[in-house]
């Protein structure tokens, strides 16, 4: 793991850090103006608070977006490293400058195309800058600081952060935009997903069977295909159907891409074979991709 208090400048001027994060931020900007801020439609996060004090006060998006991620960049800096710090207060200032300089007519006034394609463009730029080595949102990192004082998971945190943002825009802007708003928030979620994870989000695929050799050989030698092999039993069926038996379990990661492609392959040797597929939150070391950006 990279030492957090020192600065990888070259990640933070590498060519496809600089592109990401331009690009995530135009993008986002694009979504804020033509989209979300006309229409009073919010996703969560330090963007939904923004847009929920621009109705009440009227100062500028742009300043209110760096005054309210500046306390998390703070404390990312503190918390992930300097490195970290450095790409989202370029990507926070930037986004800032464009919203004061760039002018998006609003391109919608239909509710549901709003929440789908703001969702859409909002967590496409945020996936980007991510992707990138920053963040325009610094809601992920005040929910990881209060994890370890709290004990609460990320996702309790954020889901608690988000639904009291959702609370105050039902309350400022009315039930059915609040509404239309989860929508949005989820549509940005999964775009955001989709963008840092990619179509090739790593899966675990364990596979339980009686030619479980066969099955090793053909992952490795065809598929070329890393294995983990732990030892089990099988047979322990309902009723009085006992027949265990010693067997090698086989776990490999795959992509979600391949498992289809897998899993016909093993059936063709053993119709029975036993399946189970698990997500993976992170995956590191061995024979995998590494992360493009580590702080």
């Amino acid at each position: 793991m990279a030492d957090k208090n020192k600065i990888n400048w070259a990640s933070i001027f590498s060519l496809s850090s600089i592109i990401y994060t331009i690009l995530g931020v135009f993008i986002a900007v694009v979504a804020l103006q033509g989209f979300m801020v006309p229409n009073k439609f919010i996703d969560g996060g330090v963007t939904g608070i923004v847009i929920l004090i621009f109705d009440l006060i009227d100062i500028p998006i742009g300043i209110l977006l760096l005054v309210l991620n500046l306390p998390f960049i703070v404390m990312g800096y503190h918390k992930i490293g300097k490195t970290f710090a450095i790409h989202a207060l370029i990507a926070v200032i930037l986004m800032a400058a464009l919203m004061h300089v760039v002018s998006v007519p609003v391109v919608t006034t239909d509710r549901v195309l709003i929440a789908v394609f703001g969702g859409f463009l909002i967590g496409l730029g945020i996936g980007l800058v991510i992707r990138g080595g920053g963040v325009v949102d610094g809601l992920e990192v005040v929910a990881q600081y209060t994890y370890k004082k709290s004990g609460f998971s990320t996702s309790e945190v954020i889901l608690t952060i988000n639904s009291l943002i959702l609370l105050g825009a039902a309350f400022e802007f009315g039930i059915e935009t609040a509404m239309y708003s989860i929508l949005t928030y989820y549509t940005a979620m999964k775009t955001t997903d989709y963008v840092v994870d990619g179509f090739e989000e790593y899966t675990a695929l364990s596979i339980v069977s009686k030619n479980h050799e066969v099955i090793r050989d053909l992952l490795v030698e065809k598929f070329d295909k890393a294995l983990t092999i732990y030892k089990g039993q099988r047979g322990y069926l309902p009723g009085n159907k006992v027949e265990v038996k010693d067997c090698n379990i086989i776990m490999v990661v795959v992509t979600r891409l391949e498992i289809h492609r897998l899993k016909g392959a093993i059936q063709v040797l053993d119709p029975n074979a036993f399946f189970f597929v698990q997500s993976i939150k992170e995956v590191k070391g061995g024979l995998l991709k590494k992360s493009p950006h580590e702080y």
